[in-house]
């Protein structure tokens, strides 16, 4: 019996300097080490195969390739990716080299074995995945400049790590595959000997076995069914530790799918948060998108966390789906969304601006398709209204946000949480922008005694917490929260809000944004405090979507909330239970999310707006059993980041809602 180690193409090529990369803390395996690791390994291999003999089946054929010499995201046009491996050696097990670490998988296919199974993650997932968390000096140079150069021979090239490599490769060739929704990739860290492993997650953006879908009108079809929740009183159809959710697939620093880690906020003494974070190219910009979760225990916030960061994954662009339609608003017609009711930007955001051009009903821009729940009918929404970071700078005449993205176990539950968003954004900025007085709600009536402790928690951290009735003309419950420094010093405020047809939860939507944010807002303030006094002299320095909320930690920014928190009519709190929508049977709520959707969807259509819903769902998501959805409603206010790019402020929707007090002249604060 014989095994086979072959040196990748690239092991075989010796890699190219760059001028433009700062250097790394680890450097890839030079060309002629790869190969030298190859033949030991192969050695060591058939040693392991000739002492066996018949005991034990054929040690499998492994590939050798180092890591970081080029870039992941565009090396397979050649062919040295995953389908010229699986020719060699009848289907070979990936190995790849890195500084001290040796990666051995994801483990192929068994033969025989179904095509989804053949296409759960390959090679060329793991190298994208592994460079996307890498540091950014690397990626800029992998990424922007022509490859990496190896600073010498790679020390490790020894019998010994040849050996240990080789009995972990026989070792899990006798293993059954671990169970779980995606294969897991062993590492081997050469310094200590240690054998950790990650599942990975394959990339729905492979050229090697990603699978494209087709975007069609037909494929957009959306048939809500029954959602029966898992508990009368909840939204979702099941818990969310019901998911087989591993988070070391999505977060771990060798090929987390979402990032390096999820960080637990230890410093939080409201909520056990976490934050994690990951990035993407746009161009030359390297863009942080972070994530997190704001629950009781650190492993409900981590999960939570996850699912969020899945979330924004799927929502920034169409991974699996091209936008094959290209056409004008004048050439579609009413079967498309109009971008000029969803808003646009002031004609003097594009004089100042003139790389992004303004949209004009005659110019040709990509589309894809979604599914309006008013018409039971296919409807073109341009791209970038339905990714907000889809690809061609050249085609953002605005800048979306991840407003109206949600996910669920069910379509029917991601549609609800993507419509309750887009309700809750444009009830607060019809409510700030228009300086709409509003009925305070009392926290003590509330009937969970989770929210009237954190209340009671917050003011021992010197904020008072403060709730507001924020329904305009739709009669779904949106509270809008404000966390208020007792003493109005650093740390002035911070606001949240929830929307859902039970006030209860509505309310608990809204603390807990504020929970989280309020304690930490003043450390934050005075570490930036410089920044954040001038933008308050100056809303034009208002730029970015951090700076919204944190502006409103300086002391003097208070003023521009007192209409709201400062009213002299002298009425008294609502209750939580005020807020309640019953139907017509006096219920607020139903057993099924289905019904629930529907009564909100109801309400929507009937103050002539539509529902539209993007299908986003990635097959990562689909293995855990998720959608991820974003919903439009053509009409209502958007929610913008930066001062100059507020949509919100020019709608009719805005006009219709100003009282005496007129447009508000401060940014809104929502984070």
């Amino acid at each position: 019996m014989r095994a086979e180690a072959v040196a990748s193409p690239e092991a075989d090529t010796a890699p190219r300097p760059h001028s433009g990369a700062a250097g790394a803390p680890a450097a890839p395996a030079r060309a002629g080490s790869s190969s030298r690791f190859a033949v030991a390994l192969r050695a060591a291999l058939d040693e392991i195969g000739a002492a066996s003999g018949d005991t034990v089946g054929p040690v499998p054929a492994v590939t050798v390739a180092a890591l970081g010499v080029r870039d992941a995201y565009t090396d397979t046009a050649d062919g040295r990716g995953p389908r010229h491996d699986s020719a060699a050696a009848g289907r070979p097990v990936p190995v790849h080299l890195y500084g001290r670490q040796v990666i051995v998988g994801p483990w192929p296919a068994a033969p025989g074995a179904t095509e989804r199974a053949d296409r759960a993650g390959c090679a060329i997932c793991l190298r994208r995945r592994w460079q996307g968390v890498r540091s950014v000096p690397l990626r800029e140079g992998l990424e922007l400049g022509s490859e990496t150069r190896s600073a010498g021979d790679w020390p490790y090239a020894v019998p010994f790590a040849a050996t240990a490599v080789a009995a972990l490769v026989a070792g899990l060739a006798e293993q059954e595959p671990a169970p779980g929704p995606y294969p897991r990739v062993h590492l081997v860290d050469l310094d200590t000997m240690t054998v950790r492993n990650h599942p990975l997650v394959p990339d729905p953006e492979c050229p090697c076995c990603g699978t494209p879908e087709e975007d069609t009108a037909e494929a957009a079809t959306l048939t809500l069914r029954p959602a029966p929740k898992y508990r009368p009183s909840a939204f979702r159809v099941r818990r969310i530790e019901d998911y087989r959710l591993p988070v070391d697939a999505f977060a771990n620093p060798h090929w987390g799918a979402i990032g390096p880690s999820v960080v637990c906020d230890v410093a939080s003494t409201t909520t056990s948060a976490t934050v994690g974070c990951f990035s993407s190219r746009s161009g030359e910009y390297l863009r942080e998108t972070f994530w997190g979760g704001h629950a009781d225990t650190y492993a409900h916030s981590q999960r939570i966390g996850v699912l969020e960061g899945l979330e924004r994954y799927a929502g920034m662009r169409a991974r699996t789906r091209t936008a094959r339609l290209r056409a004008s608003l004048d050439d579609l017609g009413p079967v498309a969304v109009d971008p000029r009711e969803t808003g646009l930007y002031a004609d003097a955001f594009h004089r100042d601006n003139p790389r992004v051009r303004p949209f004009a009903p005659d110019r040709e821009i990509p589309w894809v398709w979604g599914w309006s729940l008013r018409d039971a009918a296919p409807r073109a929404v341009p791209e970038i209204l339905a990714y907000y970071h889809a690809p061609g700078l050249e085609n953002r005449f605005v800048q979306e946000s991840s407003n109206g993205c949600a996910s669920g176990g069910s379509k029917e539950e991601a549609v609800y949480f993507g419509l309750m968003e887009v309700i809750e954004r444009d009830a607060f900025l019809r409510a700030w922008y228009g300086q709409v007085p509003l009925r305070e709600i009392d926290p003590s009536t509330s009937a969970r005694a989770s929210t009237r402790h954190m209340v009671d928690r917050l003011a021992m951290y010197g904020y008072r917490a403060r709730f507001f009735d924020t329904r305009a003309d739709l009669p779904v419950p949106v509270v809008t929260a404000c966390a208020e420094r007792f003493d109005g010093g650093v740390g002035r405020m911070c606001f949240g809000a929830g929307a859902g047809l039970d006030p209860e939860s509505a309310l608990d939507s809204a603390l807990c944004e504020i929970a989280t944010d309020s304690v930490n807002l003043v450390g934050r303030t005075r570490r930036d405090e410089a920044r954040l006094r001038a933008m308050a002299a100056d809303f034009d320095r208002v730029t970015t979507l951090h700076d919204h909320p944190l502006v409103y930690g300086v002391p003097e920014m208070g003023r521009h909330a007192d209409f709201l928190l400062r009213r002299p009519d002298g009425l008294p709190p609502l209750a939580v239970a005020d807020l309640a929508w019953p139907d017509a049977d006096g219920a607020t709520v139903g057993t099924d999310l289905r019904e629930d959707l529907l009564r909100a969807v109801g309400a929507v259509t009937a103050a002539g707006f539509d529902v539209v819903v993007v299908d986003q769902t990635l097959p990562e998501q689909r293995a855990l059993g998720l959608h991820t959805v974003k919903v439009l409603v053509p009409g209502l206010l958007p929610i913008d980041f930066g001062w100059s790019r507020q949509r919100a402020r020019h709608m009719p929707r805005m006009r219709a809602a100003l009282g005496a007090a007129g447009l508000h002249p401060a940014p809104h604060p929502f984070p």
